[in-house]
């Protein structure tokens, strides 16, 4: 499945499980670690955990490309590059279920019409709530963009760090994962693409 096919997929599956057969799940892996799921302190946990699901991966109930719908095309000639930097988010990561935290950068070249910056925002939280891994999360902010807006370039510059690697296996913090993701004139444009990734001392 390519980039744009997943930024539709929702929640209705068939065969997707009820709210009783997930929490029984939480109960099972409760046991599997040793814990007593009937503990007072656990009792209520298989449902907190279903609610915080919901919250986790509610990007699976969003098309990114429709939250770009509503533009404004009173931008005057205004063609240079709009750029919203420092993006904060959290994801999933899809091989360990572990968090990935960290920010976008956002950036692109008008043709005609803007969209509020919260929209830009809005974007990368959608993507990012969902079982993810960096380069699909910055691909598919990227295609988002560029298929809503049709501008004449994209920029998507991802930093995060992993949890999978921090808290298990070989166990190192700090270190941070840079992806980056250049459409139309940020790949074309040598000029454009090095002052974008200067800005964010990159």
């Amino acid at each position: 499945m390519n980039a744009l096919a997943e930024l539709s997929v929702t929640d209705s599956l068939a065969d997707a499980p009820t709210v009783q057969e997930a929490e029984s799940a939480i109960r099972t892996l409760i046991r599997f670690i040793g814990e007593n799921p009937d503990r007072e302190g656990l009792r209520g946990t298989p449902a907190r955990v279903i609610r915080a699901y919901r919250e986790w991966f509610g990007g699976y109930r969003e098309n990114p490309v429709t939250l770009l719908e509503r533009t404004f095309e009173d931008a005057g000639d205004y063609g240079e590059p709009v750029e919203l930097r420092d993006i904060p988010f959290h994801s999933i990561c899809e091989h360990h279920m572990a968090p990935i935290r960290g920010k976008a950068h956002v950036a692109y070249l008008p043709v005609d019409r803007v969209v509020g910056i919260s929209k830009l925002a809005r974007v990368v939280d959608a993507c990012a709530r969902r079982l993810q891994i960096q380069e699909r999360l910055t691909d598919q902010i990227a295609t988002a963009i560029d298929e809503a807006l049709r501008p004449r370039g994209v920029a998507v510059v991802i930093e995060a760090d992993h949890a999978c690697m921090s808290t298990r296996g070989i166990g190192i913090s700090g270190a941070r994962m840079v992806t980056k993701r250049l459409i139309g004139e940020f790949h074309s444009d040598t000029r454009l693409r090095s002052e974008f990734l200067a800005s964010l001392s990159l």
